[in-house]
């Protein structure tokens, strides 16, 4: 174990990695951050790492701000303080210089600051990890100080890097070194990548946010500094394999021998045609002829049992035992792992040789396969394959009056399909099986695309990147096809299709394993690795114990103890896995029966508010005794509404032309109001009836109330305004109102910049302007008092007010006179 303290900034642990990437990442991905330079985002960061934990708020300087950027005060002050401002990201303090430029600044990192005791937020970044992050970040790229006692603190790994795309340059190996491992090694992206860059150029781009060629200068320009390093290691063959990316400086922190890991020659530059990370050879490298092993012989460091997929040889199949050897054939390049056809696809397998029967016939297993090119092998006679000789026996029975095939057979064959899918994502994803394809029936081709397109849906469900789903699926059929030897060796294509091919083979737990590799990341599981390790950590601890228990075994028997109690112990896990399943089964029938419980619940309580709703709109009209009006027909309820605006018009009016203290002038007013209003209600109503047809007046009585009861609500709604207006004026004209205005108009005068003239044009017209807004302001708050005294003392009365009973309003209802105009309605 690597030591690791306030010395060993860069040797970070497993979860202060984690934790410090996900924490900056938060941060990189802020919406205020949206479109901002690297400096900005860098400075971010910069400032969150300095933010001290009891404030939050950072007091630092503009030139130290732009050492830390590598960039100078007045381009800090000027292109990187004003985008923090207006972000909203970072709230900034500053204290002018001797120019005015922003020279003290006094900063606060908002989401960090609110993020702080929030349970599970990455920014909820504690003491001590702040502290660390700050070491982390004086490793990287701190600018170097020089102390008063004659202390020197040197510059980080890149802190002498100023100048144009600096920012960029620290921001790009800061973010390296929270991905890279103890062994220095950086996971690249995974998924399709620009063949002319590189994956890690590809990997750079994608942590900046940038393009692929914007990621790739800024590799070469961290390489130019030997800060990182593209490591291309190299089969016993002599061909490329897959390259690493590496930071030197974290596997030094973690003890690691960076020439470990390195001791492979890097290769030239290959030709644009070829993808970075998947070499194979080209037309013009001739395969060696000597048996040379395919891995080559230098010991990697750090790596367990099981080798690692960019160490071993992944451009050859093993040879099945049960294929007798043959001459090397002569494909278009003449080498081995040559794309299918001129297409420019994936490699097939490892030699056209494989494609031999298993019986050891010489006989190519089919004409249309993608590897066997297009003729027999050499030294071996034309011959037509089984296939085209089972349909000419089949043609010939048929022709002869034999009996024929079952009719669904027939018809499947007809329905074949010759080529791939039309759909684009399933061509893309079952070209490696395009041969298998041709093999099958028109049923079998219905289910494998079925099942095709059930499986892209699912993979688009689990990846971030939706689109790769095809590209992801065609890997694992080629990988398949590497497993089995060879489409030659498949005996039933739709079998191994739908059972093998495209099915996910997950090694653990974790939906997004397929084979101990992440879908999504196309790295490895790391899921896979903690089970492993805890796997071996038991087997450990059985055989510690039974060393303890038992010292004086055998080897043998010790062996044998061992694999008894891992035995007892995998049984013992077994039963507790029925039982959890068992637990997990009862509670989901619980919870079944208590979500059907509910709904059963909710449909008894809509029921019940059908059955009220029904029952309510059965009730008679408390007004009118209208049928079936639900307790309140329309036009009694326009009635009502008229009714309440007519009472607050008649309170409004009172609150400036009556005595408050007087009932019976309240009243006056009161009255003079409704009259007014009724004469307004009433020409409102002629008019309407005079525009209107009788016979359609009476043809709808109901209809017609609730037109003239709107109407009514019309009047009573344009009055109320001219009301209140009127109020407001007369109320500004109040005693109250004008003593106001004079103090207001005495204290504009009395201001200290009017003193000198008080009588002026500016003095006397903001002297006007403060008086009339203090008019108005008190005459605003006269007429609130007032309305709210004359609205409490109209609740009063009617809260004294006895009930009618129902017989008397019916009775005072029958001795009300009908309208005249109603009347003239009816009679004509």
């Amino acid at each position: 174990m690597p030591a690791r303290g306030p010395g060993r900034p860069l040797a970070l642990g497993r979860d202060a990695r984690a934790r410090l990437g996900g924490a900056v990442r938060a941060l990189l991905d802020v919406a205020g951050l949206d479109g901002a330079s690297d400096a900005v985002r860098l400075a971010v960061v910069v400032l969150a790492s300095r933010t001290p934990s009891e404030t939050g708020v950072v007091e630092i300087r503009t030139s130290e701000l732009g050492r830390w950027l590598g960039l100078s005060a007045s381009y800090v002050a000027s292109e990187v303080v004003p985008v923090l401002r207006r972000s909203g990201v970072v709230s900034v303090g500053t204290a002018e210089g001797e120019y005015g430029q922003d020279d003290g600044l006094e900063c606060r990192v908002l989401p960090l600051w609110s993020a702080q005791d929030v349970a599970g937020h990455p920014l909820n970044l504690a003491k001590k990890e702040l502290a660390t992050l700050l070491r982390l970040l004086e490793a990287v790229m701190a600018p170097g100080w020089t102390h008063r006692d004659g202390r020197v603190t040197p510059a980080g790994l890149i802190g002498t890097r100023t100048g144009r795309g600096a920012a960029t340059d620290r921001l790009a190996l800061l973010l390296l070194v929270l991905e890279a491992r103890e062994t220095g090694r950086v996971r690249q992206c995974g998924g399709t990548v620009d063949t002319k860059r590189g994956r890690a150029a590809a990997t750079v781009a994608r942590l900046l946010g940038c393009t692929a060629s914007a990621g790739e200068r800024v590799l070469e320009r961290l390489e130019e500094r030997e800060l990182v390093l593209r490591v291309r290691l190299r089969t016993g063959s002599g061909m490329p394999n897959r390259s690493r990316l590496l930071v030197p400086a974290v596997a030094v922190a973690h003890g690691h021998m960076v020439a470990d890991n390195v001791q492979e020659d890097r290769t030239e530059a290959l030709d644009p045609e070829f993808s970075d990370p998947d070499v194979a050879a080209g037309p013009g490298q001739a395969p060696s002829l000597e048996s040379e092993p395919q891995v080559s012989g230098i010991q990697v460091t750090d790596v367990t049992g099981v080798a690692e997929p960019d160490v071993a040889a992944a451009l050859h199949t093993d040879h099945p035992p049960v294929v007798p050897p043959v001459v090397s054939p002569q494909l278009s390049g003449g080498f081995s792992g040559e794309g299918r056809g001129a297409e420019g696809g994936r490699p097939g397998r490892a030699g056209a040789g494989e494609d031999q029967a298993v019986d050891g016939e010489s006989a190519v297993a089919g004409t249309g396969s993608p590897v066997a090119g297009g003729g027999p092998l050499r030294g071996e006679k034309p011959k037509e394959s089984p296939v085209n000789e089972r349909d000419g026996q089949r043609a010939a029975e048929a022709g002869a009056g034999g009996r024929s095939k079952a009719a669904g057979w027939g018809k499947a064959q007809q329905q074949r399909k010759v080529g791939l899918p039309a759909d684009l994502r399933l061509r893309v994803a079952l070209r490696p099986v395009a041969w298998l394809w041709e093999r099958l029936s028109g049923w079998q081709q219905d289910q494998v695309e079925a099942a095709a397109t059930a499986e892209l849906t699912r993979l688009a469900g689990l990846l971030a990147r939706p689109e790769t789903a095809p590209q992801l699926l065609a890997d694992r059929l080629t990988d398949r096809l590497r497993e089995t030897g060879g489409e030659a060796l498949i005996d039933s294509p739709y079998a191994w299709l739908t059972h093998r091919g495209l099915v996910q083979r997950p090694a653990c737990s974790d939906l997004r394993c397929d084979d101990g590799i992440r879908l999504d990341t196309g790295g490895e599981c790391d899921n896979c690795g903690n089970v492993i390790h805890l796997r071996r950590a038991q087997r450990a601890g059985i055989a510690a114990e039974v060393d303890r228990e038992l010292p004086g075994l055998g080897d043998g028997e010790r062996l044998q103890v061992v694999e008894e109690r891992l035995r007892e112990q995998a049984a013992i896990e077994a039963e507790d896995f029925v039982r959890r399943r068992e637990q997990a089964l009862a509670e989901r029938a619980r919870r079944d029966a208590a979500r059907a419980a509910s709904q059963h619940r909710a449909e008894r309580a809509r029921q019940a508010a059908a059955v009220a709703d029904a029952v309510r709109q059965a009730l008679p009209c408390e007004d009118c005794g209208q049928d079936r009006s639900g307790g309140l027909c329309e036009a009694c309820d326009i009635s009502r509404r008229t009714e309440d605006l007519t009472v607050e018009a008649c309170l409004i009016a009172a609150t400036w032309c009556a005595d408050l203290d007087d009932p019976t002038s309240v009243a006056a007013v009161a009255a003079d109001v409704r009259a007014t209003l009724q004469a307004d209600i009433a020409t409102t109503h002629a008019e309407f009836l005079r525009l209107m047809d009788p016979d359609e007046l009476e043809a709808d009585p109901v209809a017609t109330a609730s037109v003239l009861a709107f109407a009514a609500l019309q009047a009573v709604e344009q009055a109320l305004p001219e009301y209140r207006s009127s109020a407001l004026g007369r109320l500004a004209r109040t005693e109250e109102a004008e003593a106001e205005a004079g103090r207001a108009y005495k204290a504009e005068q009395g201001r200290r910049w009017y003193r000198a003239n008080p009588t002026g044009a500016d003095a006397i017209a903001a002297a006007t302007k403060a008086a009339s807004t203090a008019r108005e302001r008190t005459a605003q708050h006269l007429f609130a008092v007032r309305l709210e005294q004359l609205r409490e003392r109209a609740m009063a009365q009617l809260e004294t007010a006895a009930l009618v009973p129902w017989s008397d309003r019916l009775a005072a209802l029958a001795a009300r006179p009908i309208s005249e105009d109603f009347t003239e309605v009816v009679v004509a």
